[in-house]
C-alpha cells in the first residue's frame, strides 16, 4: 500500500530583537511550548528560521527572553 503524503512548503520567520538573548517561535504547529523552534540570530541583530509546513492557517508567537510577542509583520 503506497502512503501518501501531504505537500509542504518552507515558511521563513524573522524577527528583529537586537538586545534579545533568545528568540523562539512557538504556535499551534510546534504545539506552543512543547517543542518550540529556537531562532539563529545574524550580524545585523535579525533573528530567523525556516520551517517546513503544509498548505493551511496557522497560529504562532515569539518568544523573545521568556516574553510573549507577536509578530509586527504580520
Amino acid at each position: 500500500m503506497a502512503k501518501t503524503y501531504e505537500a509542504k512548503s518552507v515558511q521563513e520567520f524573522f524577527f528583529s530583537a537586537p538586545e534579545a538573548n533568545s528568540v523562539q517561535l512557538v504556535g499551534d504547529f510546534t504545539h506552543w511550548q512543547s517543542k518550540p523552534i529556537n531562532l539563529v540570530k545574524g550580524v545585523d541583530g535579525g533573528w530567523k528560521t525556516a520551517v517546513s509546513l503544509a498548505a493551511g492557517t496557522y497560529h504562532y508567537r515569539f518568544l523573545v527572553d521568556g516574553e510573549w510577542c507577536d509578530d509586527p509583520q504580520c
